[in-house]
C-alpha cells in the first residue's frame, strides 16, 4: 500500500488507513503504555502507574479500558482475596511495537 493510499488527499483523514492507526494509538499515554507493557509482561496496575510516572490514576484507567476495547491490550484477572490483575499486550499490540521501536530510532538519531 502506497503513502497516497493510506491518506487519501480530500477524504477525511479518520476514514483511512492511517487515521485508523492513529485513533488506536494516538494521544499522550497510549504509545507509553504500551511499550511499558511490551517491556513488563503481566505487569500490575499500579506498578504500570508508578513505572509511568506522571500519568494519573483515572487516565491511566481510561486509557487501558480503551486499548482493552480496541484489541490492544488484554486484562487478566484473578479470583482472589485482594484481586490480582495483571496487563498484557494482545497479538495485535504486539504487532504495533516493531511501529514504536522504528520511532524509538528516529528519536535516537534526530534528538537535538
Amino acid at each position: 500500500m502506497s503513502l497516497e493510499e493510506c491518506t487519501t488527499v480530500g477524504n477525511n483523514i479518520k476514514d483511512t488507513p492511517f487515521g485508523y492507526t492513529l485513533s488506536l494509538i494516538g494521544g499522550k499515554w497510549k504509545m507509553i503504555i504500551m511499550y511499558c507493557i511490551a517491556e513488563k509482561p503481566g505487569i500490575r496496575y499500579n506498578a504500570l502507574q508508578r513505572y509511568i510516572g506522571a500519568i494519573t490514576y483515572r487516565t491511566l484507567s481510561l486509557q487501558l479500558k480503551e486499548l482493552e476495547q480496541d484489541g490492544i491490550v488484554i486484562r487478566k484477572e484473578y479470583p482472589q482475596v485482594p484481586p490480582k490483575v495483571e496487563y498484557y499486550l494482545s497479538k495485535r499490540g504486539q504487532s504495533l511495537i516493531p511501529i514504536l521501536d522504528v520511532m524509538c530510532l528516529w528519536g535516537q538519531e534526530n534528538q537535538l
